[in-house]
């Protein structure tokens, strides 16, 4: 496991964000090319995706990697454990691809958090002819369905017109105070709101200058929802706040979609109930999430599994009490659990894959 380790802890030492993972895909890359499978980087048109494959088998085996990191955060969401998991899932696979009749391929995976790298390489064809799909996320606790939230990310900007705020505060159009509308109808939404939805964002930019009326401001905003067809309803009602904005101050508003849309997920039932049979014969308890609902976070494996067979199960480490996108959930991204959970998922992973299909 040293070198699978060594993995993880290089790209949690380095952390990259979504589009930018140079270091990660190449350090990916290597690792599984040392394990003797071929290795094409920049894959699919995208600087740090990359495909590597082990094999000539009629049954295709994908292993997710993901490798992004989250801004401020580092690996809070702790996706070097992902890309270990990965490299060492295939290649156990790969020692048993000729006997199982496999072609065991291992995809790096760019910009899950927030930037949809999966459906980008799902639209040019990553994942086609794929028999089975399968990644481990780290979680607080061992839960191994996933029932994560559809969601849609959006870039929301409003234009005004600048003015000294003393001086000629009348020739302003504040920018500023849109935003300031849109989250007070977003809160006065969220009464009206299904408890199982989400809407939350940051502002990003709010301005340069308190004596000068912000002529532009800008801000990140996610919706999710249970489904895809709810995420549309939910995302309408969303937009009409920030058009109050918009309406009420005469600003422009601008909203642009940061990526598609991720789906909810689509669990390969069979598979799963193996999977859940490894993990607990390693000694693991599993949970329903209830206690630590990380399993409803959202992720861009669902839109895979809307087409391919897959399971997206959540492996525990020992947080001390710390749960995903926390400072101290990075720091337990390191050390003995950390190393336990990429053993743990990785042996249950490729156990699953050799029940599916022998």
């Amino acid at each position: 496991m040293r070198g699978y380790t060594a993995l993880s802890e290089t790209i949690h030492a380095n952390p990259e964000t979504a589009w930018n993972e140079h270091r990660a895909a190449a350090w990916v890359g290597d690792a599984i090319a040392d394990a003797g499978f071929a290795v094409t980087p920049r894959a699919f048109g995208f600087d740090t995706a990359l495909h590597a494959s082990f094999g000539s088998g009629s049954r295709r085996i994908g292993v997710m990697a993901e490798y992004d990191a989250l801004p401020g955060l580092g690996h809070a969401c702790g996706h070097n454990l992902i890309a270990a998991t990965a490299v060492a899932t295939a290649t156990a696979l790969s020692r048993v691809a000729d006997e199982l009749d496999l072609t065991v391929e291992l995809f790096g995976t760019p910009a899950e958090e927030g930037g949809g790298g999966k459906i980008e390489m799902l639209e040019r064809g990553a994942f086609d002819g794929l028999h089975f799909a399968m990644m481990a996320h780290p979680s607080p606790v061992d839960a191994a369905r996933a029932r994560p939230f559809a969601v849609a990310h959006s870039h929301v900007s409003y234009a005004g017109r600048s003015a000294h705020a003393a001086a000629f505060p009348e020739q302003g159009v504040n920018a500023n105070d849109a935003f300031v509308i849109a989250q007070v109808a977003l809160g006065l939404l969220r009464q009206q709101l299904p408890s199982d939805s989400r809407v939350h964002g940051i502002m990003t930019n709010g301005g340069q200058a308190p004596n000068a009326i912000p002529d532009f401001t800008e801000g990140r905003w996610y919706v999710r929802a249970n489904t895809l067809a709810e995420l549309r309803v939910l995302e309408e009602r969303v937009n009409r706040c920030f058009e109050a904005g918009a309406l009420a101050t005469g600003t422009t508003l601008s909203i642009e979609p940061e990526s598609r849309p991720y789906s909810e997920f689509r669990t390969d039932e069979p598979a799963l109930a193996r999977f859940e049979s490894h993990l607990v014969s390693l000694g693991r308890r599993l949970s329903d999430g209830a206690d630590s609902p990380m399993n409803r976070a959202s992720t861009d494996m669902g839109n895979v599994s809307q087409v391919v067979r897959a399971i997206h199960p959540y492996v525990g480490i020992d947080a001390r009490g710390a749960s995903n996108h926390q400072p101290e959930f990075a720091a337990a991204c390191v050390g003995p659990s950390a190393e336990a959970m990429i053993h743990d998922a990785a042996v249950a992973l490729a156990f699953t894959a050799a029940d599916i299909v022998g």
